[in-house]
C-alpha cells in the first residue's frame, strides 16, 4: 500500500522553497508544498488573511487523491488547524516548532497582544517583516548559512496575526508536536504548553527550523508518521 501524501506548509514569513532541502531527503514521496497567501511575494498591500490560508490549505488537501499527513511549521499550524477541520482525508498533522492554537486565539492574543521584539511591525501598511532572524530561526546553523536563510524570508500581513481560528482540527485528528529543544522562536513553557495540547510530543535537538539543520532527521520523523498513518 502507497504512502499518504505529505503537504509542507511553511511558517510566517517564509516562503514554499524553504522546503527543498527536506524533500531531496524524502525520495520516492508524494510530496506537495504550497504557498501561503499571508507571506506571498506580492505587494505587501495585497497579502493575505490567516483565513485565506486556511482556504488556501484546504483546497489542496481537497484536490489530492487518497489520504494525506500534514506537515506545519510554526504559524503554519494555525492555517492549517483552521483549514483541515473535519477533512476525512487529513489522517495526521505533524506540529513542527509550530503554534497549536485553540478555537477563539489568535497568534498575536496568545503573546498576550503584545508584538515579540523579533517583529518589526508597519501599522499604517499592515505588515510585520523579521527581525534577527539569524539568532531567532537559524542559531544552529552556521553564520553564512543563516544569513542566507534570512534573505529569503519577506514580509508578513498583519493581519493574519490577529485572526482568531474558528475550528481547531487537532482535537479531532491524530496530530504530532515536534519540540526542537534549541527553539529560540517559541519560549520553553509555550512550546511545552503547546506539546501538551497534542499529547504525543517528540524532541530533536534542534533550532526553530530542523529543515535546514537536520532535514535528514526531519525527514525520518515524517517518514515514520507516514508509515504509521497509512
Amino acid at each position: 500500500m502507497n504512502l499518504p501524501t505529505l503537504l509542507l506548509v511553511h511558517g510566517s514569513f517564509h516562503r514554499r522553497e524553504m522546503w527543498n532541502a527536506l524533500i531531496e531527503e524524502l525520495p520516492g514521496l508524494d510530496v506537495r508544498t504550497i504557498q501561503l497567501p499571508s507571506s506571498a511575494p506580492v505587494p505587501v498591500d495585497q497579502l493575505g488573511s490567516m483565513y485565506e490560508d486556511a482556504q488556501a490549505v484546504r483546497d489542496l488537501v481537497l484536490e489530492i487523491d487518497g489520504p494525506v499527513v500534514v506537515c506545519a511549521h510554526s504559524y503554519g499550524g494555525v492555517p492549517v488547524s483552521e483549514g483541515v477541520a473535519e477533512v476525512g482525508a487529513v489522517r495526521h498533522i505533524v506540529f513542527l516548532n509550530s503554534f497549536v492554537l485553540d478555537v477563539g486565539e489568535s497568534m498575536l492574543g496568545n503573546r498576550g497582544g503584545s508584538y515579540p521584539p523579533h517583529w518589526g511591525v508597519h501599522e499604517d501598511e499592515q505588515y510585520i517583516e523579521m527581525l534577527g532572524a539569524e539568532k531567532v530561526f537559524y542559531n544552529d546553523l552556521s553564520r553564512e548559512q543563516a544569513k542566507t536563510a534570512a534573505g529569503e524570508l519577506g514580509p508578513q500581513s498583519l493581519m493574519s496575526m490577529r485572526q482568531p481560528l474558528t475550528r481547531a482540527a487537532w482535537h479531532d485528528i491524530a496530530s504530532t508536536y515536534v519540540i526542537g529543544e534549541r527553539d529560540a522562536g517559541l519560549p520553553v513553557p509555550m512550546r511545552e504548553k503547546f506539546g501538551a495540547r497534542v499529547g504525543n510530543v517528540r524532541r530533536l535537538d534542534t533550532s526553530h527550523s530542523p529543515f535546514y539543520s537536520r532535514p535528514g532527521e526531519t525527514a525520518a520523523l515524517l517518514r515514520e508518521t507516514l508509515e504509521g498513518a497509512r
